[in-house]
């Protein structure tokens, strides 16, 4: 299993070391940020999905599964070209997509595979429990992660409002 700090980590050292080659500077707080959601994001959508409501199998399908992540990604470059924030939506892209490849290391050698999960909804998702080992007692780091991910994904759904309203002012 891989921690939040760890997909944060794994998405950030490349980037960084990207905006430190290229601008010869650290990457900015916005890049910063940009790269912890994007590493974050499956997660804070699919925990609380899987866990807390029940409406998919797993926590590792949905925003983990290639069939939605590709669009997605696409589509986050193409917002990023389109506003004239390339780096942005090339970093979170880049983050979203390294939270997979972390979560299946299956697919790095010696022995390359994909994991069904990866292709939800078009194979069945690997059997896993209904309750995740993380949950602690009572289900409260579940609860805090569901609390957490609601808060970071209403404060990003903010922003992006923002951010189309003024695009669409110009």
């Amino acid at each position: 299993m891989v921690l939040p700090i760890e997909h944060f980590i794994i998405a950030l050292l490349p980037i960084a070391a990207y905006a430190v080659i290229r601008d010869q500077r650290l990457p900015s707080l916005q890049l910063l940020a940009v790269a912890f959601f994007g590493s974050q994001f499956p997660d804070l959508v699919d925990k609380p999905l899987a866990y807390e409501l029940f409406l998919i199998p797993s926590g590792r399908v949905f925003m983990h599964s290639l069939p939605f992540a590709i669009p997605l990604a696409i589509a986050i470059i193409a917002y990023g070209i389109k506003t004239e924030r390339a780096r942005l939506g090339g970093s979170f892209a880049f983050a979203y997509l390294s939270h997979l490849v972390a979560d299946n290391q299956q697919l790095l050698p010696p022995d390359p595979h994909v994991s069904p999960d990866l292709l939800w909804p078009l194979q069945p998702p690997v059997a896993r429990s209904i309750v995740p080992h993380w949950a602690g007692e009572g289900s409260v780091n579940l609860h805090l992660w569901t609390a957490f991910s609601a808060v970071v994904l209403a404060l990003a759904a903010y922003v992006l409002v923002v951010d189309l309203k003024t695009q669409l002012e110009f």
